[in-house]
């Protein structure tokens, strides 16, 4: 008997990749009735480069260009979330997903907050494109992937893009 899948995990980089996957993501919402946690993490600066940084600036002025980066990136999140539902849902499915749909932005580690943002929500399962950069492009699996995939004790779903399928389906403002 296949376990129930109440509530999902959704990694994104803000990635063409990532969006992808959200696609993933809200089919198996739609299937199992079930709840998305949405989550992306800035990774945070080197405590030893912010000394400069926080010096040239001020500490006040650092700390608030830093929330407003956090909010900027929660905003974007939630736009573009409105923009999937209105492109791919009717009306009813709409609504029903909002109201089934968290956004999580952290800082840190990626690795290490998807392992414990998918501990802190107990989250049935976890859904993330696989990554690869133009230099890496015959690698299947980022770094981050393989961090979480070889410590995570939840079953996760790496979505591959198919070769050439985003050029045809994602515009620059369409990524989740």
């Amino acid at each position: 008997m296949m376990p129930d899948i109440k509530k999902i995990l959704y990694v994104t980089d803000l990635s063409r990749n990532a969006a992808y996957a959200f696609r993933y993501a809200a089919r198996f919402m739609k299937a199992f009735d079930a709840e998305i946690v949405i989550l992306t993490v800035l990774k945070s600066f080197n405590p030893v480069d912010q000394v400069p940084v926080v010096v040239q600036m001020g500490e006040d002025n650092f700390r608030k260009a830093r929330e407003d980066a956090l909010r900027n990136v929660l905003e974007r999140l939630k736009r573009r979330l409105e923009h999937y539902a209105e492109k791919e849902l009717t009306s009813e499915e709409q609504q029903r997903m909002m109201e089934r749909v968290s956004i999580e932005v952290k800082e840190g580690d990626p690795a290490v907050q998807i392992l414990e943002e998918a501990e802190a929500e107990d989250v049935d399962m976890v859904i993330m494109g696989a990554h690869s950069k133009e230099v890496m492009k015959y690698t299947f699996l980022g770094k981050v992937t393989q961090r979480v995939l070889r410590h995570i004790r939840k079953p996760v779903l790496v979505v591959p893009i198919p070769k050439g399928s985003f050029e045809l389906s994602f515009k620059e403002d369409d990524t989740l």
